[in-house]
């Protein structure tokens, strides 16, 4: 549908691989699919220990897993705004309930903390934090990490982390994974070839666990338990993993390359695009009232109302920057024409 060049042949081959007949479950998954995780993010300069990687059939299902280790019902996890709403989707499976707290717009992103500490309850369990963020695409820094954790430090609290638009930066400066050290409390990092290899039809995710000592290896005990209830990564997928994951950076440059010219041709209009440091999305900020996502579905141009990711200002529409770039060209003409 978004139009990107696949080499079907090397997706599909490595799933006719014969070991997938044997079945040789293994809770965390595969060792030597594990082991593909953990080369991925030593390419992003981190040393991860294939044995602290649980693979899930998608970041969804890690949110699962993480819910139910974390929380009993009823418990409660802070989760920033604006934000995808998938996580109360999510959380109402598991009977968590969610919190938001805020990011701020001033020249960038923000989150803010005074008002992410305030929200902070006797049955918060702990923050979800999306790096970078959807839709903001906003990428948490060294210093906000250090806060962040130093938060959960003081209040007892896990840090759940999801990088799965990490590898698409759109400013020219890479970002750092969590999964580099320190570690200075429980933090969940997840991801998946949704995003990372733009295979979402694979299904193939995970979550890499790390801690300090004393408690690392409680955490993946009891996340492990909860991995081999379900069991749910099929063979074929674990086995072909690694060849997806070493093949990845063809369809990772048609991606990035698309979102960035798209993201030129926002800026070639004049439109009012707030600060992006990362991501598939861009939000335009439109200089009229009246001028949203219905008045543009009226023109044929379908865009996300910023409410759908929380934000209160009617002004704020959220374009997709994986659109074919001909009909993006013709997308954002018509917006700039109906805001002029």
């Amino acid at each position: 549908m978004c139009g990107f060049h696949y080499d079907a042949e090397a997706i599909l081959t490595p799933l006719s691989d014969p070991r997938a007949l044997v079945y040789d479950p293994d809770p965390k998954g595969m060792r030597s699919a594990r082991e593909a995780v953990a080369s991925y993010y030593a390419d992003h300069g981190a040393d991860v220990d294939p044995d602290s990687i649980v693979l899930a059939t998608s970041t969804s299902e890690g949110y699962g897993y993480l819910f139910r280790l974390l929380c009993d019902a009823g418990d409660e996890v802070l989760v920033a705004q604006p934000s995808y709403p998938l996580f109360n989707f999510l959380a109402d499976l598991e009977d968590v309930r969610l919190r938001p707290y805020p990011l701020f717009y001033d020249y960038g992103w923000w989150i803010d903390f005074a008002e992410l500490e305030s929200r902070i309850g006797p049955r918060t369990r702990a923050i979800v934090l999306v790096h970078p963020n959807n839709p903001t695409g906003h990428g948490t820094k060294g210093e906000e990490r250090r806060r962040l954790e130093e938060i959960c430090a003081r209040n007892g609290l896990a840090l759940i982390v999801d990088e799965v638009f990490l590898d698409y930066p759109l400013n020219g400066e890479a970002l750092e994974s969590f999964a580099q050290e320190p570690h200075r409390v429980p933090t969940f990092v997840l991801s998946g070839l949704s995003k990372i290899a733009g295979l979402p039809q694979v299904k193939v995710g995970w979550i890499a666990t790390f801690a300090p000592a004393v408690e690392l290896g409680s955490a993946l005990g009891r996340l492990e338990v909860i991995a081999d209830t379900f069991l749910s990564m099929n063979a074929p997928a674990q086995l072909a993993l690694p060849s997806w994951l070493a093949s990845r950076a063809k369809i990772k440059k048609q991606i990035l390359d698309r979102a960035l010219a798209n993201i030129r041709k926002i800026d070639g209009y004049g439109l009012g695009k707030l600060h992006c440091e990362a991501g598939w999305s861009a939000i335009i900020r439109l200089p009229r009232v009246g001028v949203g996502a219905d008045r543009l579905l009226d023109e044929g141009v379908v865009v996300h109302p910023g409410s759908f990711y929380g934000m209160p200002e009617p002004e704020r529409i959220v374009v997709s920057l994986i659109v074919p770039e001909e009909a993006f060209s013709t997308g954002i003409c018509t917006i700039a024409k109906a805001a002029s």
